[in-house]
């Protein structure tokens, strides 16, 4: 039985309290959520804390940690608690009073336990890393941890390049995590009972294969490029593979995730209906990292949406995946959800859908309970042209046929994501964005006849990243970014008959410009992440914490005593026989296949979807020794007496 009661002799807790008045926001940092676990500290074998780089209202949502934290707890011989990352003015007294980072359930210091588990979705939370790491007394490079400081383990998509954060992590995991924490605490169990030494268990865990220890693998240069990457420990693999999941209906999490009580950025219960991508969009690092395609079925999803609600009590259920509508029992799932709660306050969602894969019968069952927000679009590119180069093949006149069909039945906005900076563009192709959202609300216009129609572009500026076929490409300058979604701002604004129906929001290119460099970076642009953390940079993620100018002072300083230069990293275009930084970590990728489609992007001919289409010899099938899973099923979704929610 789960024991509630806090040790306080073991707990930071009074001496965090007093603090906690002077801040802003304390009831981010108190824990006490719905649905949160503590053990007995000597009741188990292995004790975990999950570390989320950011702040609380970002990173509780996050469904890889939920996920992650119930796996492990159902072990009677594990415990997983959770940490955050902490604002600067609370970290500024903890410091003063000495008060190491803590973990939410128990306020237990996290250097107490035996694994940190990192979850890092963004490169720009690598000086969040480094602050939690010094707050917790655990010594930055992980060849300065001791016996007694606990694993720092890295997840996430950042993971297929860790490169310029290897002197700060101990062991990086790719893939799925959920059978990865499992087995790395059976091996620092077994090595706890056994008495192995820190690197007894590092190479014990190197020689599976399926993790990676920098620390291992020495990188040797010729000039200012890579010339190899190689094992420095006899047993140590030359390449590591990521962890692929199988068969996700045997992994129904998360079941009964954690009601925050502070506010936070998503308050729903999420079910990820199915994982990987299939659609080959190659700027599209989760798609290609996540292949392949893996279903759940619709009863498993029926079931843990039912477990979900009655859990939290939330009233809102989002259907998630990288691109949802693709389920392929999508529409039955959307109306047997809506049927089993019909009459209630819970309501579904779909995050941002493609255009062909979307209907008006699958936004009328979402929308079914009279909560009719706007419809989502992603179509990246303004041209068709564009859009051939980066394999998102959404023909105009299919988007504007589809949104038609919206505005017909009811709807009256409608957003649209797009990306600036891509490889080969010009400013015609980022003006045509303009141009498709002009059609947008004419057609709106002529079919409602009505002058309340809109259409919001969300504009952001493209970086090359890592297991993509533009991974080789040369990222676009800042200013030319800037000035082209500038110009477009521009000129939507000043044209009169669209300036009061179409918004536009644009993200600087200067933060994309520093995640260039992390994403692309090697192990000479670790001292840069550093640097700038001990000149004050933290959550760089948030506008006013981000300093541009502090990044780029830091790194021409850094780099340039090398050689190198923040442009080498970015704007600088690759030939196919350099050695990239990641290539020793397999994704499953054939390196030829993303050349030949890169090749192919840039005159414009198409990949289709291996689902539908037969397959592309990617490689990853028959090198992970994995397959597509999917339907249909032919099952049904049943309906659930006594749903009484809302």
């Amino acid at each position: 039985m789960v024991d509630t009661v806090m040790n306080l002799n073991d707990s930071l807790y009074p001496q965090l309290a007093p603090l906690l008045s002077r801040v802003s926001r304390p009831i981010q940092y108190i824990g006490g959520e719905v649905n949160s676990t503590t053990k007995p500290w000597d009741s188990v074998e292995v004790r975990w804390c999950f570390l989320f780089p950011d702040a609380y209202a970002v990173g509780q949502p996050n469904q890889g940690v939920a996920i992650l934290y119930e796996v492990l707890n159902e072990r009677n011989w594990i415990l997983a608690e959770r940490t955050f990352s902490i604002w600067p003015d609370l970290a500024g007294l903890m410091r003063e009073n000495g008060v190491p980072q803590f973990t939410w359930e128990t306020v237990r210091p996290v250097r107490d336990f035996d694994v940190l588990g990192v979850s890092l979705s963004t490169e720009l939370g690598y000086t969040n890393l480094l602050e939690a790491l010094d707050l917790a007394g655990i010594p930055l490079r992980s060849t300065d941890r001791g016996e007694e400081d606990p694993l720092v383990i890295v997840g996430g998509h950042i993971t297929t390049n860790p490169e310029p954060i290897a002197e700060f992590i101990d062991v990086a995991v790719m893939g799925d995590g959920e059978e990865a924490v499992l087995q790395i605490s059976e091996l620092v169990r077994q090595g706890k009972a056994e008495g192995w030494n820190r690197e007894t268990l590092l190479l014990t865990l190197a020689a599976t294969g399926l993790v990676y220890i920098p620390q291992f693998y020495d990188v040797f240069y010729s000039d200012l490029a890579i010339r190899e990457v190689r094992p420095n420990r006899a047993g140590v693999p030359s390449r590591i593979r990521k962890y692929t999941l199988t068969d996700l209906d045997s992994w129904p999490y998360p079941k009964h995730p954690i009601v925050p009580l502070a506010e936070t950025v998503h308050e729903r219960y999420s079910v990820e209906i199915f994982r990987g991508c299939l659609r080959g969009c190659r700027f599209c690092q989760a798609g290609m990292i996540t292949r392949p395609v893996r279903e759940r079925s619709i009863d498993v999803i029926g079931d843990m949406v039912q477990c979900g609600l009655d859990a939290t009590g939330y009233e809102e259920v989002g259907l998630l995946s990288l691109s949802s509508a693709d389920h392929s029992e999508i529409s039955e799932i959307t109306e047997g959800l809506s049927d089993r709660y019909a009459g209630t306050n819970v309501s579904l969602s779909l995050p941002s859908t493609r255009v062909d894969a979307f209907n008006i019968d699958l936004a009328e069952q979402l929308s079914r309970n009279g909560r009719r927000s706007g419809l989502t679009f992603a179509p990246e590119g303004g041209s068709e042209r564009m859009r051939r180069v980066i394999n998102k093949n959404v023909d105009e006149d299919d988007l504007i046929a589809t949104v038609e069909a919206a505005f017909k039945s009811g709807w009256r906005s409608v957003k649209l994501y797009f990306m600036a900076g891509l490889p080969t563009e010009t400013d015609e192709d980022v003006m045509a964005i303009g141009t498709l959202a002009r059609r947008v609300i004419d057609a709106g216009r002529a079919i409602t006849g009505q002058r309340d129609i809109s259409c919001t572009i969300s504009l952001g500026a493209f970086v090359p990243k890592p297991h993509t076929s533009f991974q080789w490409a040369g990222q676009c300058e800042v200013d030319t970014v800037n000035d082209r979604m500038r110009t477009l701002k521009d000129s939507i604004r000043e044209d009169r008959k669209y300036s009061r129906a179409i918004s536009i929001k644009w993200a600087d290119g200067k933060p994309g410009r520093v995640e260039g460099l992390l994403a692309r970076g090697d192990r000479r642009v670790g001292p840069v992440i550093e640097s700038v953390w001990r000149d004050g940079g933290v959550f760089d993620g948030w506008s006013e914490h981000f300093s541009y100018e502090r990044w780029m002072a830091h790194a021409e300083e850094i780099l340039g005593n090398s050689g190198l230069s923040v442009d080498w990293y970015t704007t600088r275009e690759r030939d196919r026989d350099e050695v990239l930084p990641w290539d020793h970590l397999d994704v499953g990728l054939d390196r030829d296949w993303l050349w030949d489609d890169w090749q192919d992007s840039t005159t414009g001919i198409s990949l289709g979807d291996c689902r539908w289409e037969g397959c592309t010899d990617c490689g990853v099938c028959p090198d992970l020794k994995v397959a597509i899973e999917m339907g249909p099923t032919g099952r049904t979704l049943l309906p659930v007496v006594g749903v009484t929610h809302g």
